[in-house]
């Protein structure tokens, strides 16, 4: 491919469609779901590896930043740019936000957009039909990827294509003017579409120039392309991510670019896309997506299975036996587990309803909460005391803070923990310990090269983690 192709990853979600493993500060695309790489990884490797693709822009929820950034640090990965989001916009804004980016310096910069989530297993088809959607581009369309389909998927939206583009191609692909998009039809009707031909699933994957998609946009939603502008031009960098400006983008309208651009634009165009694909959008889908015995199951963990076909057994934390069953889902994490019917997958939104309307946590985050400096977990908790266990990375540090309501016991478990407190520094080693008093200054630094493991007992009357008084913090907090 001769065009320079400029990836746009899309990692924004709300983790809850594959809960109890994906939370909304630990959503699926930073998952080991299909293989070690995580979603995010293997999106970005898979864009990697086009010929002439050019550095990653990011845009991203600013909660996860940092492990975002430590992601793409895992495969050898430096993003031109990576921009968080103060809340979420839908698709649209956050499109907008790169092509800004990139027709700062050049308004023809060809934008392949992918959300972080999916799954694609044969990157050769995937190059083909990217080289494809880019040629088409040159021309000002605004191309889609339609999967054709191999079932009557009622998951997602659909696509019918209308004249062919006539124009010479390398490869075997033929694009189309897209003449309608349909939103998730019944089993009925996605049975009519399969028999008919000629419609392809909407897989949210798209490419055209900055320029091409701003006009675009400012012709048909004004709105949002004035409000993502200001934003953008009003951005601030912070820590090498950029930050747009978060009034300005709060009050953006929040809109799919399904919606603002793609249904109304007479320049949409899609590419068949021969290559298998799944947005892994529930467990069902995952399921399907992934590799399994010779009695249809796939298990992960520490497992026992008899009797049992075609399920999705996952264990986190502990021991999970099944017996004498079909067609299930069991998934434990140490704070929650979750058994249903693959049928019914899509019931897990009302589950995370009422999570919501009763003011639990646990669709929002795991015990363990991952931090820029490591992470902590909670371990056991009672009236007036609580305990953690804490791990700090080689040459990382946690802000100097203070707090009015406890106090802090540290024991070194292994590791070197260098520990300043009221401005005195002392070195613990492994099995020792030390003992911060309410009230006074103190930070937890890891000086040595490997992992800081620590346990934490925390006393006192008030235990929340917003009793944090904060001095001085390396990571802008």
């Amino acid at each position: 491919m001769s065009l320079h192709i400029h990836p746009v990853i899309l990692s924004g979600g709300s983790g809850t469609r594959l809960w109890p493993l994906s939370r909304t500060v630990y959503p699926k695309q930073l998952l080991s779901l299909i293989g070690k790489e995580t979603l995010l990884q293997a999106t970005l490797a898979r864009a990697n590896a086009l010929s002439n693709s050019q550095a990653p822009i990011l845009v991203c929820n600013s909660e996860h930043r940092f492990l975002i950034r430590e992601q793409c640090e895992g495969i050898a990965i430096s993003p031109a740019a990576i921009y968080l989001e103060p809340v979420g916009r839908n698709t649209a804004p956050a499109i907008a936000l790169a092509a800004f980016h990139l027709a700062d310096t050049n308004e023809n910069a060809m934008m392949l957009v992918l959300p972080a989530d999916h799954v694609i297993d044969d990157q050769a088809s995937f190059a083909e039909a990217v080289e494809t959607a880019a040629l088409t581009a040159q021309d000002g369309y605004l191309v889609t990827f339609g999967v054709v389909p191999h079932t009557p998927e009622t998951g997602y939206g659909y696509i019918k294509a209308g004249e062919a583009i006539s124009f010479a191609t390398p490869t075997a692909l033929i694009p189309s003017r897209v003449q309608s998009f349909f939103e998730k039809p019944d089993q009925e009707t996605a049975q009519a579409y399969l028999k008919e031909g000629g419609y392809t699933w909407n897989s949210g994957m798209f490419v055209f120039t900055a320029k091409h998609y701003l006009q675009e946009l400012q012709r048909h939603r004004p709105d949002i392309f004035a409000a993502a502008q200001k934003a953008w031009q009003e951005k601030i960098t912070d820590l090498g991510f950029i930050r747009p400006c978060k009034d300005t983008f709060t009050d953006c309208p929040s809109d799919s670019i399904d919606y603002a651009v793609m249904q109304v634009t007479d320049r949409a165009a899609v590419v068949p896309a021969q290559f298998g694909w799944s947005d892994v959008g529930s467990w069902d889908s995952l399921w399907q997506v992934s590799t399994k015995d010779e009695n249809g199951n796939i298990a992960k963990g520490d497992t026992y299975i008899a009797d049992t076909k075609n399920s999705y057994i996952r264990a986190e934390s502990r021991l999970v036996s099944v017996i004498g069953l079909e067609g299930i889902v069991v998934v434990e994490t140490a704070d929650a587990v979750l058994v249903m019917h693959k049928s019914k997958a899509q019931q897990i939104k009302g589950a995370i309803q009422h999570f919501e309307a009763n003011n639990r946590k646990e669709h929002l985050e795991h015990l363990r909460i991952y931090r820029p400096w490591g992470w902590y977990e909670g371990i056991d908790q009672g009236k007036r005391f609580q305990v953690k266990r804490i791990m700090v990375k080689p040459g990382e540090k946690l802000s100097l803070q203070m707090h009015h309501h406890r106090a802090e016991h540290w024991i070194v478990v292994s590791g070197t923990a260098k520990v300043t407190i009221d401005g005195k520094e002392t070195l613990i080693a492994e099995n020792q310990s030390t003992y911060i008093p309410l009230g006074h200054t103190h930070r937890l630094e890891n000086p040595g090269k490997m992992d800081l493991h620590i346990i934490e007992v925390q006393s006192g009357a008030y235990l929340g983690e917003d009793d944090i008084v904060r001095f001085d913090d390396c990571y802008g907090r």
